[in-house]
This record gives C-alpha cells, structure tokens and sequence, in this order.
C-alpha cells in the first residue's frame, strides 16, 4: 500500500514505529431517557452523587500519587487541577440544579459539565485543551454512577501504538513507554496535561490530528514522529528504516556548541536518582535541578544525613562515568505552597504560593531538615564523584535570606571541620522565581556563583496568576512579555554580577525557543531527559548573532501575540 501522512502537532520530540491500536472506552455519555421527575427521590440521588464524588476523589488522588512516582510532581499536579474540577462550586451548583429539577445523578452530572465544556471549547491555546479535563472528570462520574467497567489501557503488547479520539491524563498516566511505541489523537494540543505527561514519560506523540486519523485501521503499521508533527501508515521500508534509526534529534553525548562557538550546557531536572540513568542516556550534561523534596514525599519521616547523602552521591556517580567532574545542581528542600508533606504539619493558608515556603521555611521552623541536609550536601562536595555538585536555594526574595543561607552553609562548615568529617563548599546558587528576585539579580549574583531561572514560578507571580488554578491557565505563557523582559533583566544583572545563568523551567526544554534562549544569553538550559536531543541539535544549528537579533526584536514587542509571530 501506498504510505499515508497525515499531520498534527509534535507533543513529545521522537520518533516511534508500531502496530496501530485503538482505543475506544465504553462512551458513558450515552444515557437513557430519564424518567418522570416524580418518580426520582432528589434525596437519594443526590446521595449517589457525593458517593461517586468520593470515590472519584479517591482515584485521583491515587492516580496522583502513581504519576509523581513514575514521572514526577509536576506532571502529578494535572491531577490536583482535576481534584478542583471533582469540587468547583459552578459543577455542583449545576448538579443541584439537576436534581431539584427531577434528574437522576447521571443526567444531573452530565447537564452541570456541559455548558462549561462549550465555554472552553470557545476560547483559545491553552484554555481551549481545558475542556478536555472537564471530559474526564465528566466521564469518571458516570463510570462510576452507572457502574461501567473502567478500560484498561495499560495492558498493551509491546510496539503499540495507541490511537483515540483522545487521551485523557489518567489514561497516559497509565501507558507503559516499554510497551507504547506512540500516540496519536484526533483532538489534543502540546500543552494539553496528556501531551505534557506523554513527553515526560518519553512516549512519541502527535495530537491534533484530526478525524483522517480515524481511517487508520487496527493492526496498522505506523510511524508516529513527534519531532515533525507527523503520524505515517503503512510507512514504506525507506521511510521505516529511517524512523527506527533517527538522525534528527539524535543523541548527542559531548557538549555542544553553537554554530558559531558559542557554549551552551544542557542539563536535566530529575526528581528522584533513579533517573539519573536515563537523563545520562539523552546525553544530559549533567543536572540542572534535582528537586530534593522527592526524597522527603511519601514516608512518615524525614530521610537522615546519611541517606541523604546516598542519594545525592548516587546521582554524582551515574554522572560522572558520562562526564569528568559532571555539575549537579541540587535545590535545597522547597515545600509549601503546592507541595506540601503531610509529616511536616505545615500550617494552611488562604494563599500558600504567597506564604511561607521554600527558604523562608528552611531559615525558620524547617532550620533542623535544612541543616541536615546541608550536612549531606557538603560532605558528598568533597568526593570525587561530586566535585561538580552545586547548591541551589528556592524562592529567595530579599539579599537577607541569602545572606542567611550562605551564613548556615559557612555555620555547617565549621562544624563539619570540628567534627573531623571531609567537606567541601559546593558552587552555591539563588532560584530566581520572583519579581523581587530579578530586581535583585545582581545583588546575589555578588554573593553566589549562579543563578537559576524557574520559568514555571517566575510566570505565576509576574502575572499574578496561581499555576495550578486551571482558570488562570491563559496566564501562565512565559512567553508574556513582561516574563521575557524579566528573564532578559536577569540574565544581564548576573552577568555583570559574574554569576552564570541557568533555567530549569518548562520553557528551556522547549527546541522552538532554544534561538530565543541562546539570543537572550542564557548558559545553561535544564530540562525533561527527553527533550535533551532536541535541544542540543537546535543548539548547534542556531548562530548567536541571529539569535541576538531575535531576541531582541521578541523583547521590543508588547502583546504575546506579536512575540508568537516573531518565533
């Protein structure tokens, strides 16, 4: 047969090549005619429906749980969003509604998310992929009012390639990338949460694709390129062999350069050590961000010093047979706000992004577990493996705080040194995540050696828009001007505060912006293991003095939707 293309949007940047299989869950939104009104008992149906909210909450919270262990935390707040959802007032004043009309639980269910889901389906980029979690939520109710089986779709043979109508974060959270070879969906954008948990799993994708996809039949050889924006049945030989051994985004081991010279390192984040393997696989430089609060989550204890001291040593060794004296930048326990530790007893509040967390608790009420883990840190500075490790503090707002900061880790020195245990003072570092703190870039730029920029943070509270409230989804852009002119503000004042500057957010992993990136001056970018290739491919090809010029057209701009058209 003659090969068919068809094009969508690229979600995770590689490629894959399997056997197509649909999948199609039992449509729960199908219902019977409900009956007489008179003859339903609100009472009743309303205690259905907290049931099924109960037991949906459960599943989320499972489900939650499941992803920050198998992908990592960030991914795992999709199902935060979707706990919110389970529970919004305008939901469950619609369901009400319902059942003081005469409806059964499932009729009420499906009338209160309907006219939400038109709303988003009517707004655009990223808010418009919100419908699509409302789906869900929708659909776990009914499943579980009209007692439908749950599918299984992580039960797949192995070089699956899975094809929907669409897939849901609970759905993908379940594939298994050993098994999974791709995914392609009629509907779906990059930033949907299913596109997002896909690229952090490594999972080739393309969404978007529209309903051609639907003539793809069962049993289909497919090549599914995520790098291209592009799903191919019956793929010819030439076209297969080329897709089982890539040349675009191929792994690239050394460090690179740009075009014209210019290094770049590029990094991974990781959550837990047993990523470290992987991330050396896609030939990470070393680490950007190692978010140390994985090793406090799920226990009912603090981990000690020494098996602190294990796991940072055991990412610097997987590291350090890839490279000589590999960096490894380690962010010190950062919690509150939205990741809270229930052994901790952090206190509740109105708003916890603007409250204490991150170092405000490591210098407070948290001093003990910030002290210790300084004490791990240091000690693993002075082995071979970790000559390259480097710390990073989260959240510093005010020179104060840092100046404290650096005071415990000269404090834990002395007392190492005392002690008679071998140290070291690792390259120390500020997360610039704040308004406060780019104003502030080259104050610390004075007292440490980096500077790392967290896009995902510096977003919210530049817009002021909480990033884990799916209402305020449009805002979260770092492509907003203003967030560029305060990445730009930042990456001047440490540079001439002789620091280097990183960034470890979303942003940087993504290949589209690496130009922008390379012209803003960044000198480290830190990202998902999987985008690694991508990254350092663009890298390469970019020449500075283009990349230059970009940027600066980006940052003369005013709206977001002028800085789209110039990329």
């Amino acid at each position: 047969m003659t090969e068919r293309r068809l094009e969508g949007v690229g979600a995770t940047p590689t490629v894959g090549v399997g056997t197509a299989r649909w999948y199609r869950p039992e449509d729960v939104t199908t219902l019977e005619e409900p009956p007489d009104p008179q003859t339903v008992s609100a009472t009743a149906e309303r205690e259905r429906f907290e049931a099924a909210q109960n037991e949906a909450a459960a599943e989320l919270e499972a489900e939650r749980e499941r992803t920050r262990e198998r992908v990592g935390d960030d991914e795992a707040k999709v199902f935060d969003a979707h706990l919110q959802f389970l529970c919004d007032p305008q939901i469950e004043a619609g369901v009400e509604e319902g059942l003081g009309d005469g409806l059964p639980a499932p009729h009420a269910v499906y009338a209160a998310f309907e006219g939400p889901i038109v709303q988003f389906e009517g707004m655009d980029g990223m808010m418009a992929e919100r419908a699509d979690d409302l789906r869900d939520i929708r659909d776990r109710l009914l499943r579980l009012l009209t007692d439908t089986a749950r599918s299984d779709i992580g039960a797949l043979s192995d070089d699956s390639v899975v094809l929907a109508a669409v897939l849901t974060p609970s759905d993908t959270a379940q594939l298994d990338p050993e098994a999974v070879a791709g995914i392609a969906t009629i509907t779906g954008g990059r930033t949907a949460h299913a596109a997002i948990i896909a690229r952090s799993l490594g999972i080739p994708a393309v969404v978007g694709i529209g309903e051609d996809l639907e003539a793809i039949d069962d049993g289909t050889e497919v090549v599914v390129d995520g790098e291209a924006g592009v799903v191919i049945a019956d793929p010819t030989a030439s076209t297969r062999t080329h897709a089982e051994n890539p040349t675009q985004a191929a792994v690239i081991d050394e460090a690179v350069t740009t075009a014209d010279g210019t290094e770049l390192e590029v990094a991974a984040n990781l959550g837990t050590p047993a990523e470290a393997a992987r991330a050396v696989e896609q030939g990470a430089d070393g680490v950007g961000l190692f978010r140390s609060e994985f090793l406090f989550q799920d226990r009912t204890a603090p981990p000690d010093e020494t098996e602190q001291y294990e796991a940072y040593v055991s990412v610097c060794e997987t590291f350090s047979t890839h490279t000589a004296e590999p960096r490894v930048v380690v962010r010190t326990l950062d919690i509150g706000g939205d990741k809270p530790i229930e052994y901790l007893e952090l206190d509740p509040e109105t708003n916890g992004f603007l409250g204490v967390r991150g170092i405000r608790l490591s210098l407070d009420e948290h001093a003990e577990f910030f002290e210790t883990q300084l004490r791990a840190l240091l000690q693993v500075a002075a082995t071979d493996a970790g000559a390259g490790l480097a710390v990073m503090f989260p959240l510093v707002s005010t020179v104060e705080e840092l100046e404290a900061a650096v005071r415990t880790v000269d404090s834990i020195a002395e007392d190492l040194d005392r002690e008679g245990l071998e140290y070291a003072i690792p390259e120390l570092g500020v997360m610039i995540e704040t308004p406060a703190s780019t104003y502030l870039a080259d104050a610390f730029a004075e007292r440490v050696d980096f500077v790392s920029i967290g896009t995902n943070d510096l977003t919210q509270y530049i817009q002021s828009a909480q990033r884990d409230l799916e209402r305020m989804s449009e805002y979260q852009d770092p492509l907003s001007p203003a967030v560029l002119r305060a990445i730009d503000r930042t990456v001047r004042a440490a540079h001439e505060g002789g620091a280097w500057v990183g960034m470890c957010g979303e942003m940087a992993g993504d290949p589209e912006l690496t130009e922008l990136l390379v012209g803003l001056g960044i000198d480290e970018l830190s990202m998902s293991a999987v985008t690694i290739p991508a990254v350092k491919r663009t890298i390469c090809e970019t020449d500075t003095a283009d990349a230059k010029m970009l940027a600066e057209s980006v940052l003369a701009v005013d709206t977001l939707e002028e800085v789209e058209n110039l990329l």
